[in-house]
């Protein structure tokens, strides 16, 4: 395949499910509660409370901005449900942020992600990452992982602001930005993810697609190119 730009998922791709599911989401969860208490002056954590307190009220929730207590509770409750809601990542966020300044965790990567990635950045190709997770988030994995400061790989970041990662529609978003810096048409963008529906609303918008298949038999029925290494794909 002919490729002039890579755009990438994480999880699942470059980086283990396991460790944002049994690692960060549960930081996340036990640090929450205190680490909302402790920051209460942060201008960032009120503007994240506030957001909170509206969303919980379109649901028909009548709680305070100033019943912090209430708001943690709530925000408990979204995590354990896993919801999708914008103050909880950003407030996530800036719990991981301190997490990996500490040195609690590090990222977790695959090391034939690491390789490749390095050895395609060397060679001049741009790449770009597309993930559910904020930019921030985004940033911070790769400036904190277990194979050292992989942020500078990076040329940009995605998230779900331009769409869901399951619509065609997100991915044209995503390739017009690309566009104004970079002289490509969709089918010179590579995208590498886990998820066959991403895969599949990449493929609607133009580009070249590569599953990912960390676990288990590559899938025979299917008209993307499986791989379960970094290392097999052919550029």
């Amino acid at each position: 395949m002919t490729v002039k730009l890579i755009l990438t998922d994480i999880e699942g791709t470059t980086s283990s499910i396991a460790f944002v599911k049994d690692v960060l989401f549960p930081y996340a969860a036990q640090h929450l509660p205190d680490y909302i208490r402790n920051h209460l002056s942060n201008p960032q954590v009120q503007e994240h409370l506030t957001a909170t307190a509206q969303l919980a009220a379109a649901e028909g929730l009548n709680i305070d901005a100033s019943d912090h207590e209430a708001l943690i509770a709530l925000l408990q409750e979204w995590i354990a449900a896993d919801r999708k809601v914008t103050p909880l990542k950003a407030l996530q966020g800036l719990i991981w942020e301190s997490g990996y300044k500490n040195r609690d965790y590090a990222a977790h990567m695959y090391a034939d992600a690491t390789e490749y990635l390095q050895r395609w950045h060397a060679n001049g190709i741009p790449l770009y990452v597309y993930s559910s997770g904020s930019v921030q988030a985004q940033k911070l994995f790769f400036g904190y992982s277990q194979d050292g400061d992989l942020l500078p790989l990076f040329s940009g970041h995605f998230d779900t602001l331009v769409g869901g990662k399951r619509e065609a529609g997100s991915y044209r978003n995503i390739l017009a930005e690309l566009q104004k810096q970079h002289d490509i048409q969709a089918a010179d963008v590579l995208f590498l993810s886990d998820i066959a529906e991403e895969l599949d609303a990449a493929r609607e918008a133009g580009m070249q697609t590569c599953w990912l298949v960390r676990d288990g038999a590559l899938p025979q029925n299917t008209t993307h190119t499986a791989v379960s290494s970094f290392a097999d794909i052919v550029l």
